[in-house]
């Protein structure tokens, strides 16, 4: 029995690995959850300035979670597109500008960019398939680039970026790093600083445990008030509180994104969720993750007919492995995985794991034996 039974008492026979999709919510956010519906159902908002206390708490992990320089950096949003299209309708485009990102994008990360092509906004893919897919993508900005929006690890193959690397050319090219950080944040640390980027973002159903609906919009403070608002409304005011006052300007702090009353609910889940991950460290939960990754590698590796789809190298590696069976159509190995409750998601042509750092011994190994199976026939 794995210590963290107790937060994830999932039946016999399930065998979750689909964290890269929507994960299962620790026992402590479905508590927090059912007693904040108990609270409402039987006294309303009396207590709502306790609620204001978890919502600044959960402003303040998130911003320890990514390393921000502080909580004012960090805006509660819906979800990742909705601060990716902050991004791309805040900026100030010219036509002829240019923005990189790569072929494996979620879409995501490339529509909301495909749709600056009005104002004259090229879009450049690059393959991360080389040697050396950074050196790629930087060789692929020029004096039109603008921006490079990057996922910092890719959602079929599970290629994790070098961050650190990127953000330090960006920056001497005088181009705008945005990364879409739904597939390492809660998985593996992720420092906005060490990064230089000037934005990130990601939803709190996946890596981080929490439910749909909310999510984090990271907001470099330089460029806060560069990025043109397209929504309004009591929330995102530097006054907030003042109901009465008729001259307003907006916020100052990344609230300035968050025009309307705030998902408590799902503040109430997600901040539980991430005291999870505060207590066992990311430190912890990334090895714990790679371990899992590197078990479940390693027994793939050695059935016959499997083929490894995602990085070999280390440091390539995340919380995502994807594989073929030889003799199965992914869509005929993911419905045999499914009947035998494995919870999983066809991609990048073939089947995409994805553990997390609680996930049991026995949820591997059982996992490995299917496989086993099912390519043998």
């Amino acid at each position: 029995m794995n210590t963290f039974d107790e937060q994830f008492p999932h039946p016999a026979g399930l065998r979750y690995l689909n964290h890269a999709a929507v994960a299962p919510w620790p026992k402590r956010a479905s508590d927090a959850v059912m007693a904040f519906a108990k609270e409402n159902h039987t006294i309303g908002a009396r207590d709502y300035p306790k609620w204001l206390d978890v919502e600044l708490r959960l402003r303040e992990r998130l911003a320890r979670l990514l390393n921000a320089p502080s909580r004012a950096d960090i805006a509660l949003v819906k979800n990742t597109s909705e601060a990716l299209s902050f991004v791309a309708f805040g900026l100030d485009w010219r036509s002829g500008d240019q923005i990189v990102i790569s072929d494996e994008e979620f879409p995501s990360n490339r529509v909301v960019w495909e749709a600056l092509a009005p104002q004259g906004v090229e879009v450049i893919q690059v393959s991360l398939k080389g040697q050396d897919p950074e050196a790629d993508l930087l060789a692929a900005c020029g004096p039109r680039t603008r921006l490079m929006a990057i996922s910092a690890v890719q959602y079929a193959s599970g290629l994790r970026l070098d961050l650190e690397r990127l953000g330090l050319a960006c920056e001497q090219l005088g181009v705008l790093l945005c990364i879409d950080a739904i597939q390492q944040l809660g998985a593996l640390p992720l420092d906005v600083q060490a990064a230089r980027c000037a934005f990130a973002m990601a939803d709190g159903h996946k890596w981080m445990l929490g439910p749909e609906g909310l999510g984090v919009f990271y907001c470099r403070s330089d460029l806060r008030s560069q990025l043109k608002l397209h929504e309004y409304g009591w929330h995102m005011l530097e006054d907030a509180g003042n109901y009465d006052r008729n001259d307003w300007q907006p916020a100052r702090s990344a609230r300035r994104f968050e025009c309307g009353s705030p998902n408590m609910l799902g503040c109430m889940a997600l901040e539980a969720s991430l005291s999870l991950l505060e207590e066992v460290g990311m430190d912890q939960v990334a090895k714990l993750v790679l371990e899992r990754i590197e078990w479940l590698r390693s027994g793939l590796d050695v059935i016959d007919g499997v083929e490894l789809l995602s990085p070999h190298a280390q440091s390539r590696r995340s919380g995502i492995l994807t594989f073929r069976v030889e003799q199965l159509d992914s869509n005929e190995l993911f419905a045999q995985l499914k009947a035998e409750q494995v919870v999983c998601a066809q991609r990048g042509g073939g089947v995409r794991l994805s553990p997390h750092f609680y996930t049991p011994a026995s949820v591997i190994e059982e996992t490995l034996a299917i496989v086993h199976r099912l390519a043998n026939g």
